[in-house]
């Protein structure tokens, strides 16, 4: 027996509007299971490339995998490249009494010779010839870092203080303008010994032996031009280096970079949209400056800057931290965070205190939106897959940005 489709209905008992919704619920479920599927082999992918530090064979390979990833898009990607003088941490320790402990330079301070700088472990303020200090990984943010770091000491010990024990780098800064004497991070597990020698002075030799070699690392970049040359482009931007694998670091920004991508390639963009996802973030955001120089009218004259910072659906101790330019931005992005069904737990206000890459723009006089968060493996060696992100939470976010860019390319 042949049944039309409205006598299928009526003997299952689903009215019409019925099997639509159910139809489109398959849809967007269909919908989302790609999009989980995509991400997670995406961060996968780049957890095993190994420690993404710019300007290292890593960094190199990376690079090309993510223009593999553009083409992927149907857009066609560029490798821009810049040098820079790359530090190669050669003899790097600190040794009191029989004990020795390796450590990371920081890339922006002065460096040792093999045979170090030997002197009296002491706490900030005393005298003595090594100082003792414990910071933060986004230690550079902190309004009396710079100053801490110009004392009479002849070198300095800094155990950086994660959510988690390990070796949490802090980011060179002033990697283009190196200051101040030599300085040592140690992992936080040498807290409380190192603080006790501290107490009584010990005598200490600090090692921080470095090669340098002149390199050249590379911004991924592309573009899809709009259908109206008259109105303002959008830049998508994300950084793509870090210290260690930095998997929930970068790769939720990268993830959403690509989705954005993906969205606008198969639409017709009223305006033109540039991706940049840039070397150099961990070195004073090296690559993004770069960029910036071979496009200055870009910084005032995109309609905004989207920024995808650090920590985007990171799984450990997650807080994300919403920055806009405007009501109009923040608007925005409240209400597409809102549909897709995930939300902010702070609002930063617009002050000269804007993090990330979009501190850039904003210190330009451009137009930004941006996301970023706190991260409890922040700049820790096990920032890696799979515990490090909640797929599901980046899943979202990516939904958020994806109505964004569609917006703005059409306004």
């Amino acid at each position: 027996m042949n049944l039309t489709r409205k006598e299928f209905l009526a003997l299952t008992g689903m009215s019409v509007a019925g099997f639509a919704d159910a139809d489109w619920t398959v849809q967007k479920a269909a919908a989302a299971d790609g999009l989980t599927q995509r991400a997670s082999q995406l961060l996968q992918q780049y957890d095993q490339q190994g420690i993404h530090r710019t300007g290292t064979a890593v960094d190199l390979k990376s690079a090309h995998w993510l223009a593999a990833q553009v083409r992927g898009c149907g857009i066609q990607p560029a490798l821009e490249s810049f040098r820079l003088n790359r530090v190669d941490p050669r003899g790097c320790y600190l040794q009191i009494g029989a004990r020795r402990m390796t450590g990371l330079p920081l890339f922006d301070a002065g460096f040792t010779d093999a045979q170090g700088i030997r002197g009296r472990l002491g706490m900030p303020g005393s005298a003595v010839e090594i100082g003792l200090i414990e910071l933060p990984p986004n230690a550079e943010y902190g309004p009396n870092y710079k100053k801490m770091r110009q004392g009479a000491q002849r070198a300095l010990v800094i155990v950086t203080k994660g959510s988690r024990a390990g070796l949490c780098p802090i980011n060179a800064a002033y990697f283009t303008a190196p200051y101040g004497p030599p300085v040592l991070q140690v992992s936080s597990e040498e807290s409380e010994w190192l603080k006790e020698q501290a107490g009584k002075n010990a005598e200490a030799l600090l090692v921080a032996q470095v090669k340098r070699s002149t390199v050249r690392a590379f911004n991924v970049t592309a573009r899809i031009t709009g259908t109206n040359a008259s109105l303002a482009p959008i830049v998508v931007m994300t950084p793509r280096s870090g210290w260690w694998q930095s998997l929930s670091e970068r790769g939720g920004g990268l993830f959403i970079w690509l989705e954005i991508m993906r969205a606008v390639a198969a639409s017709r963009p009223a305006r033109t949209v540039v991706f940049i996802a840039s070397s150099g973030h961990e070195l004073g955001h090296l690559g993004l400056h770069h960029f910036l120089e071979k496009n200055q009218s870009l910084i005032k004259g995109a309609r905004v800057w989207i920024h995808l910072g650090a920590n985007i659906g990171a799984a450990i101790e997650p807080a994300h931290r919403m920055q806009t330019s405007s009501d109009e931005f923040e608007k925005l992005m409240l209400n597409a965070l809102a549909a897709a069904g995930t939300k902010v737990d702070e609002i930063a206000p617009r002050t000269n205190e804007i993090f990330g890459e979009a501190g850039n723009i904003y210190r330009g006089g451009g137009q930004y939106l941006s996301l970023l968060g706190r991260n409890g493996l922040f700049h820790h060696p096990d920032d890696r897959w799979p515990q490090a992100v909640d797929v599901s939470a980046l899943t979202r976010y990516a939904e958020a940005f994806v109505q964004i860019a569609g917006k703005l390319t059409q306004d």
